[in-house]
């Protein structure tokens, strides 16, 4: 029997927490070195947007499949637009915008669906979605994934 290893978490201001959830989640799923931390630093920027502009409370939740890992933030009563999206920008005189295009060019594909709790910020990352181990029987400390380097 094999279980599927799902990240799901509630965001929170620990977002160190949520950085490790993610780098392990990522780990698993084979990510390593700089696509690894792409994915991390963006879901870290969609994150702080939820706490900083949003609806400062929402859930992460990542699972791998076939083409890679995708990783979901729901805004739970935020208001992100896909004119919002489309407006980002890294100007440096600009008061915001700059987490949603680090986002955006941090990941191979962004989406942006509005669900009846707030937006759903899809952040998808193509690469290995063989996990590296499978999560039958006991994991020992030398094999679990946030070992891996």
């Amino acid at each position: 029997m094999t279980a599927e290893f799902e990240l799901r978490c509630s965001i929170s201001p620990d977002l160190g927490y949520i950085r490790d959830l993610v780098r392990i989640h990522a780990r698993y799923h084979g990510f390593t070195g700089e696509r690894l931390e792409d994915l991390v630093v963006a879901v870290n920027e969609a994150v702080t947007n939820v706490l900083d502009h949003g609806g400062q409370a929402g859930l992460v939740t990542g699972r791998g499949h076939e083409h890679g890992i995708t990783v979901e933030v729901l805004d739970i009563g935020g208001r992100l637009t896909p004119e919002d999206l489309a407006a980002a920008t890294v100007d440096p005189t600009g008061s915001h915008g700059f987490g949603l295009w680090v986002i955006q060019h941090l990941c191979d594909e962004v989406t942006l669906e509005q669900t009846d709790l707030g937006p759903l910020l899809g952040l998808h990352m193509h690469g290995r979605s063989a996990p590296i181990i499978p999560l039958e029987g006991r994991l020992s400390r030398e094999s679990a994934p946030w070992q891996a380097g």
